[in-house]
């Protein structure tokens, strides 16, 4: 479903019981498991990625999210189709959502993350790709999009308050920039408020 409908259909989109959100694509990554304990999600983390680097579209963030980004596709994949990771959600450049993870369960999107003096930010966070680079502006409606989706998470996870929605960078600033300097989070945070 492209962005545009999830927007029309704002007011009838909600997470379900089992942490999927309704209207989305599912697509399951393997690259997930239970959060430890009773821990629920406190942060909201944002990322971008593009593959290869700088180009979009394609399929192959999906393919890697789901073990399947094949190593002769491109040189660049040779260095990471072995990687296991995922993330809860990723926005393309059209705004079309595509779900990897139950909200309930742990994304492998973080890394070695600290947040207020906690590590393994993964038990504790949310992770949204924004299919995207630290050179090139987000489109429009990636921001619409995202802002309805933080939205219904926050609902879900009062935790989840501005205060706890990050970059990836702020979570692990020795190894990430993303977003990067083109997200531009004083229209996001005005996105979300008009929502």
């Amino acid at each position: 479903m492209g962005g545009l409908q999830v927007l029309m259909n704002k007011k009838n989109s909600k997470i379900d019981a089992r942490g999927w959100l309704q209207g989305a694509h599912h697509l399951s990554s393997p690259n997930s498991d239970f959060r430890p304990g009773s821990v629920e999600p406190e942060v909201l983390v944002i990322h971008n990625i593009s593959l290869p680097p700088e180009e979009f579209g394609g399929g192959y963030i999906e393919q890697l999210f789901t073990n399947a980004l094949n190593p002769q596709d491109h040189p660049y994949f040779e260095d990471i189709a072995h990687l296991r990771v995922s993330s809860h959600f990723l926005i393309d450049r059209a705004g079309k959502v595509t779900q990897f993870v139950s909200l309930d369960e742990r994304a492998w999107h973080a890394g070695e993350s600290t947040w207020c003096e906690r590590s393994s930010c993964n038990d504790f966070s949310i992770g949204i790709e924004l299919e995207g680079s630290d050179t090139q502006e987000f489109t429009e409606i990636q921001y619409q999009v995202l802002a309805e989706v933080t939205k219904l998470i926050m609902r879900r996870y009062p935790s989840i308050s501005r205060k706890n929605i990050v970059g990836h960078s702020d979570i692990a600033p020795q190894r990430k920039t993303d977003p990067g300097p083109k997200f531009d989070w004083d229209h996001y945070y005005l996105c979300l408020e008009s929502h």
